[in-house]
């Protein structure tokens, strides 16, 4: 079963200790999910620190506030990402340039440094046409194709160039323990989760949630994806790794245990969607959008539209792959998917 040792999370500019010399806080963030952990490892020579928050005043001041309490004004001398969104990555510039090095994933490292010199005005007209594929109602279609849209830069520090590439099977050293990388895919690609190989702590990321799942979505940039498959593969891979006492330090929510049970959780979560979405589907067409409610069933605000869209593809997406769909027709331009 799934255990939260800790239920109380930390207050802005506090920090909680949840093991010896290791620190989480939390960074607030503009949006329904309104927090991001982020974790302070003691090193003889300063502070690692594991994931940053959004590059805005309040996170900088936020920052100030720990660095100058909690943190006790030691340095930052190195920057851990563990995937390239922007509520990790957000920062990570922003410490390289008092002196910290930054390690992450190759990966992950050259999306978030592309996606921050990718700035955009308006919609592509490949973004566009993905939406419109997918089954956007045609009045939201309108209005994104005129509103400015989210850009990496309006919240992520430029990076520098120059870092340390965490990849599979390595094992480094930072706060007084050793670390295997592990890499995750599905929600982001190369993932870096890091298991101590001292004691029993793990850092997740957004791989290894305790009570939500992390999106899964399907971006214009590859619209064929399957990171369900990707997803589903990861969990397995890495319930190789896990033991009941990991105690596991989650990109959101509170740190937890019970991985092994968790990792199985999130696996028959995801199965029994799509299951549930391929047996509809064998009834009566439909575009990505109108599966919404078989995969959500509770109702999609415009808030988190885009966001259960590219899930919806995604999940349509695995079903294509495994044969189980295809597509059957068109309506005013969106795919119909059926048996």
């Amino acid at each position: 079963m799934i255990r939260t040792p800790f239920d109380t999370p930390p207050a802005e500019g506090a920090a909680v200790t949840v093991a010896p010399g290791v620190l989480w806080m939390r960074l607030p963030l503009p949006m329904k999910l309104d927090h991001v952990n982020v974790y302070a490892f003691d090193d003889p020579e300063g502070w690692t620190i594991v994931d940053t928050g959004f590059d805005t005043g309040r996170s900088r001041a936020l920052w100030e506030r720990l660095l100058a309490g909690p943190l006790q004004g030691r340095p930052v001398v190195r920057v851990i990402v563990t995937h390239h969104h922007p509520d990790h990555v957000g920062l990570a510039g922003w410490f390289m340039q008092g002196g910290a090095d930054l390690w992450i994933s190759r990966t992950a490292w050259l999306t978030a440094r592309m996606l921050v010199l990718d700035e955009q005005a308006q919609a592509t007209p490949q973004a566009l046409a993905f939406w419109r594929r997918a089954g956007m109602p045609a009045e939201l279609l309108a209005r994104r194709a005129v509103d400015r849209p989210f850009n990496f830069a309006d919240v992520v520090h430029p990076l520098p160039q120059g870092f340390t590439r965490l990849a599979e099977g390595d094992v480094v050293a930072f706060g007084g323990r050793r670390w295997r990388v592990a890499m995750g895919h599905g929600h982001a690609p190369c993932h870096v989760t890091l298991w101590s190989q001292d004691d029993d702590l793990v850092i997740g990321g957004d791989q290894l949630l305790p009570s939500i799942s992390p999106n899964l979505g399907v971006y214009p940039t590859e619209p064929e994806a399957d990171p369900v498959g990707e997803w589903l593969e990861s969990c397995t891979r890495l319930a190789a790794l896990a033991r009941t006492d990991h105690l596991v330090l989650p990109g959101h929510k509170l740190p937890f245990t019970g991985l092994p049970f968790r990792l199985e959780q999130l696996i028959q979560n995801h199965r029994a969607g799509l299951e549930r979405l391929a047996e509809v589907l064998r009834d009566a067409p439909r575009t990505a959008v109108g599966c919404f409610d078989i995969l959500y069933r509770r109702r999609i605000g415009e808030g988190e539209f885009g966001l259960a869209l590219v899930e919806a593809v995604a999940h349509v997406n695995h079903l294509h792959r495994a044969g189980l769909v295809r597509p059957v027709g068109e309506t005013e331009g969106a795919v119909l998917w059926g048996a």
